[in-house]
């Protein structure tokens, strides 16, 4: 597996190094792998901190500016950042009005916030953490009790960030960042592996005409294999499975969010094939991001999440953002 890194060692800090080159907006602590927004706390703001391993980019560090996150935590590639991490960007961003911790549900990271929330809370910072658990495709997996966190994640960073932005105390705050997390379902479809760059070598193998339903963002494995198959009929496969769990009609936020490995016009395809059967069943895209978000480094494949809007949440998805990954209406 070829890999574009100096060292399997250093990849991370040589990442986060790179970050800071590319945006001096951000403040990046290689040494301590936090990164800040530069301009610092704002006085009487609730502070919004994620994190999680690394090669999920770009997740979180692509999210940390105005609108979104003020502070993120890269872990090594697929692993939990440590609670010492994640305590000093809790503590790097807290303006006086307490900070939310967005914490995917993966079990390292669960653990680890909850630990750094406790530290943080000693130190007279007042936390309150969201476990975002939005993936339909498994109820546990290698990595968690319960259902696993992916994409609602974003769309939980987004509009809980614009809330903040907007001066809301930090119970309201968390509020809709729950409301999010219970409006969002996804489910992903894996063509290849990927690899870890210590590893050097796939992380599970698939046979050249199989696809994995339901694949998690670290490899994990999903509901069954199947042979490859039109792109409609992988998104139909998906939807059905959000279906199940949740109603998607009305106005709908929706996420076709590539692996890391796809090319945007397959992206692009898979995404008008979601739209018609939406609106084929009565949903209404009526917002939508197309393209890499959430990443499990190289692999091939594609994930669904869809949002049940309100008019309050597509008003705080509508709001400025500025962040290396997602910027508007600034």
């Amino acid at each position: 597996m070829k890999k574009l890194i100096n060292s399997p060692d250093t990849v991370v800090t040589d990442a986060l190094a790179g970050l800071a080159a590319a945006h001096p907006a951000l403040s990046v602590d290689t040494d301590n792998k936090i990164i800040t927004r530069a301009s610092g706390p704002r006085q009487g703001k609730v502070g919004l901190v994620s994190g999680g391993g690394s090669g999920h980019e770009p997740l979180h560090g692509g999210f940390v500016g105005y609108g979104m996150l003020d502070a993120a935590c890269p872990g090594e590639v697929f692993t939990s950042p440590v609670p010492d991490q994640m305590l000093a960007a809790t503590k790097a961003v807290d303006g006086g009005a307490g900070v939310l911790h967005i914490v995917k549900n993966y079990t390292g990271d669960v653990l680890n916030f909850q630990m750094a929330a406790e530290l943080a809370e000693d130190e007279g910072i007042d936390v309150v953490p969201v476990v975002i658990n939005d993936d339909v495709a498994v109820q546990d997996s290698l990595y968690t009790a319960g259902r696993r966190g992916t994409g609602a994640t974003v769309f939980v960073e987004k509009i809980a960030g614009a809330l903040a932005e907007e001066g809301a105390d930090l119970t309201a705050v968390a509020a809709v960042a729950r409301e999010v997390n219970e409006r969002s379902r996804s489910f992903g479809v894996a063509l290849s592996p990927c690899a870890i760059p210590a590893a050097g070598k796939p992380t599970f193998e698939l046979g050249e005409s199989e696809v994995e339903l339901g694949i998690g963002i670290h490899g994990e494995p999903g509901r069954t294999r199947s042979a490859l198959l039109p792109a409609g009929e992988l998104a139909a496969i998906a939807l059905d499975a959000i279906r199940a769990d949740m109603a998607v009609d009305g106005d709908l936020l929706v996420m076709v969010n590539g692996m890391g490995g796809t090319p945007l016009i397959e992206l692009y395809v898979v995404f008008n094939e979601v739209r018609k059967q939406l609106a084929a069943s009565g949903g209404h895209v009526a917002r939508n991001l197309v393209g890499n978000y959430i990443t499990s480094l190289e692999m091939q494949g594609f994930s669904v999440t869809i949002c049940q809007l309100t008019d309050t949440l597509a008003r705080l998805w509508d709001a400025p953002v500025d962040t290396p990954a997602l910027r508007w209406g600034r």
